[in-house]
């Protein structure tokens, strides 16, 4: 069996990349504004470097965009100056990002940067920050790469293609978003409707009454109105997202329902929403069969104050998947403890009892000892 080989990402890393560009830039609010925040992060990274632009205000996807294609890193950008509609030019980078291309072999010695870049991709590891990623390592083993990251501070791994395909799938939905326009003005009222509907299972009423909310809200946070919003909006509106992704979970779109959870983990910071929000979002994962990506949310609700009755009988399964059995007689001892009934984790206290076997036979003797002396 081949040995794995780790490599260290920080010398690669590329987190606020985008960020760093745009404070030597004056222009920069003005082309996100116009072209789209995320559209002329890719034109940087497709080199397609824009010259000007002639905007059409009553059809913004009409606005011209001149532009020219320079490799990144290079200053002349003499070339032919192209033309396109803001529509096309955003299908044109696209397009672009979205070509597959071979993928070199892993690099023999950590101190080869370029081989690791090649290795993982450079467009994605200039993509990856764009939508949360950080990436930490690289493990090799045979033909197998997979990616160490964190993501909203929870750790994931990811197998090397099917990171790509994941960071693709944003770009693809990206350029869904734009084209579909969605301005459509985000009512809170509807979230206590959407809440009585989630309540009786009625998950396409939730969707109908807060499917269009995603879109708008992940461009409205990045504005000065968007991160000025008060505790209690952003708590309302962190709420009606968690609704909205279980919804998305319960209806077999467990993808789009992990990432609308996302959003609303960063709506909800710390505050009251936040423990049901991650709560959700382990619960999603655990019926995903992620049982070990489950943990960390899972663990990040309790801290945050989530209701203990439904973490621990949440976290007491995702143990026993991964078959850490003393975490989840540990889990199980708590969740009754607040009142969880054994009826409500029979398997999970079948499948603890089976494996622990006569050593948890011995620690309960020691229990009742110990109680009696």
């Amino acid at each position: 069996m081949p040995k794995e080989r780790v490599f260290s990402l920080d010398a690669v890393r590329t987190d606020g990349w985008f960020e760093r560009i745009g404070d030597g830039i004056g222009s920069f609010q003005a082309l996100c504004e116009i072209v789209g925040e995320a559209f002329f992060a890719f034109s940087m990274i497709t080199g397609a470097r824009i010259t000007a632009l002639t905007v059409d205000r009553r059809n913004p996807d009409n606005t011209l965009v001149d532009f020219v294609i320079a490799p990144p890193g290079e200053e002349d950008i003499d070339g032919d100056v192209q033309r396109l509609t803001l529509a096309d030019f955003r299908h044109r980078l696209v397009g672009a990002l979205l070509t597959e291309d071979t993928t070199p072999p892993a690099p023999e010695r950590d101190t080869d940067l370029e081989g690791i870049q090649l290795h993982i991709g450079v467009r994605y590891l200039l993509l990856a920050p764009l939508y949360g990623y950080s990436l930490r390592k690289l493990a090799v083993e045979g033909k197998t790469s997979r990616l160490l990251l964190l993501r909203d501070g929870i750790e994931e791994t990811h197998e090397l293609n099917e990171f790509r395909a994941r960071i693709r799938s944003h770009v693809r939905d990206e350029l869904e978003r734009a084209s579909a326009g969605a301005r459509s003005a985000i009512d809170l009222t509807k979230v206590a409707e959407a809440e009585v509907a989630s309540q009786r299972g009625d998950f396409p009423k939730v969707i109908q009454l807060l499917g269009t909310w995603p879109a708008p809200l992940a461009i409205f946070l990045r504005t000065p109105e968007g991160q000025m919003l008060t505790p209690d909006a952003r708590s309302l509106i962190a709420k009606g997202l968690g609704l909205l992704g279980t919804a998305c979970v319960k209806l077999g779109e467990e993808h789009q329902g992990e990432e609308v959870m996302r959003l609303a983990v960063q709506y909800a910071h710390d505050g009251a929403a936040a423990g049901d929000i991650f709560r959700r979002l382990g619960e999603a994962m655990l019926e995903d069969g992620r049982a070990g990506e489950a943990i960390g949310p899972l663990r990040r609700a309790a801290n945050l104050g989530a209701p203990p009755k439904q973490i621990w009988p949440l976290l007491a399964r995702a143990f026993v998947q991964r078959k850490k059995f003393v975490a989840a007689l540990a889990c199980v001892r708590e969740a009754r403890s607040v009142g969880v009934a054994d009826a409500d984790m029979v398997e999970e206290i079948r499948e603890i009892e089976a494996s622990l076997g006569t050593a948890l036979t011995a620690w309960r003797g020691l229990v009742l000892a110990a109680n009696r002396s």
